[in-house]
């Protein structure tokens, strides 16, 4: 069973690999949701370098409605990836990382949609930049 060490929930392979189905609807949904509100900010940043007008406040006003709606949106599913005990990490690449055990030091699983599983790891300052490839040898080090 995996362990909880303040507040951060440590998984075995098995059972990051066992989270992905729920995993990877959550991140598809925030990733398809996530260019509509960038376009929404960009409209609403341009409407508001515009000389003001009647139709045009009722417009940003419209905007800034749908913009709260839609953060409220994302926020519940960044929150039900945090109660899984992952960690979301990029809203273009829906990546997700999960902590781990390896040779008694804590590192991060790596994970991104399109991925079947997770098949890289990386030190926890590492970054996606720093992700090395899951090999056998790696995964049978890692602590459950």
């Amino acid at each position: 069973m995996s362990e909880q060490v303040q507040d951060v929930r440590y998984f075995s392979l098995d059972e990051a690999n066992q989270t992905l189905p729920l995993v990877r609807r959550i991140v598809t949904d925030i990733v398809d949701m996530y260019p509509g509100v960038q376009r929404k900010l960009a409209t609403l940043r341009t409407l508001a370098a515009l000389p003001e007008e009647k139709g045009l406040t009722r417009r940003m006003e419209d905007l800034r409605d749908q913009l709260e709606g839609d953060s409220d949106v994302l926020n519940g599913f960044l929150r039900e990836l945090s109660q899984i005990g992952c960690e979301f990490k990029g809203f273009e690449d829906g990546l997700v990382d999960f902590h781990a055990w390896l040779d008694g030091r804590p590192v991060l699983l790596c994970w991104k949609l399109g991925e079947d599983r997770i098949e890289w790891w990386h030190e926890l300052d590492g970054g996606f930049a720093g992700r090395r490839p899951l090999s056998r040898d790696v995964a049978d080090r890692l602590r459950s």
